[in-house]
């Protein structure tokens, strides 16, 4: 929490843009519908809304955009219930792939590399076990390790911990490819699946791990700037089509 709070205090807002980090739950009085009905009362009519997770293959990613009347049913069923709200929603995208989130993973594990040519960068992620959510896991995850690959000039591939693939994919690299296996978790912050899970799977296996999530990072400032511009962009054309 206090991470995103750090990024997102160093972002490149217009003055009069009020800005509110809320969570899903267990955050008390920082609950999305606590963060919407500030912005409201402020007289907020458009909301610019930044989903910061790692994949849109996440279930929070879809239950959060049917609440906010993105989407009018979700792809799979929920108890959140709608919230509250009056403005117009503009939602982003999570983190995916692209060049800001490669560098950030380099960066992690930038320190682990000895010598590129005989190494492997495995990107882990959560993954899902529900259908369409596990595709767009294996969608966002592959593109991004292809970007990695460019960025750090090491062959990078990818594994998910649901279903069950890091043990086979870095076993594979390692004992028949002949490669370093340097291990990048797909987290935004450190916890159970990067402090346990992920060892627990590479058990038996040489491996290369710091577990250092993405998070903290200056390029997730980055990253939240262009999506607040790509909103706005939108916002702005969508308005100029409603007045002609």
């Amino acid at each position: 929490m206090e991470q995103v709070d750090q990024a997102v205090a160093k972002l490149q807002l217009l003055e009069e843009m009020p800005v509110e980090v809320s969570f899903l739950e267990t955050v008390k009085g920082r609950l999305i519908q606590n963060g919407i009905d500030r912005l409201e009362a402020l007289g907020v009519t458009d909301l610019l809304v930044i989903p910061l997770f790692v994949s849109s293959g996440s279930t929070h990613v879809d239950e959060i955009s049917y609440a906010l009347g993105v989407k009018a049913a979700p792809d799979k069923e929920t108890d959140l219930e709608p919230f509250r709200l009056k403005a117009r929603v503009h939602f982003g995208s999570p983190l995916d792939d692209g060049e800001d989130v490669a560098r950030m993973v380099w960066d992690k594990v930038r320190p682990l590399s000895v010598d590129p040519a005989r190494e492997v960068i495995l990107l882990v992620g959560h993954g899902s076990a529900h259908n369409g959510f596990l595709q767009r896991w294996e969608q966002g995850i592959s593109s991004l390790a292809r970007t990695v690959q460019n960025v750090s000039g090491i062959i990078t591939d990818h594994a998910l911990l649901n279903p069950e693939g890091v043990h086979d994919k870095a076993a594979y690299w390692n004992q028949e490819r002949g490669h370093d296996v340097i291990v990048a978790p797909l987290f935004l912050s450190s916890g159970y699946f990067t402090s346990h899970m992920i060892p627990k799977r590479l058990q038996g296996l040489d491996y290369r791990y710091l577990g250092d999530p993405l998070l903290p990072h200056p390029l997730l400032t980055s990253w939240m700037d262009r999506q607040i511009r790509e909103l706005m962009q939108n916002m702005q054309k969508q308005a100029r089509i409603d007045n002609k």
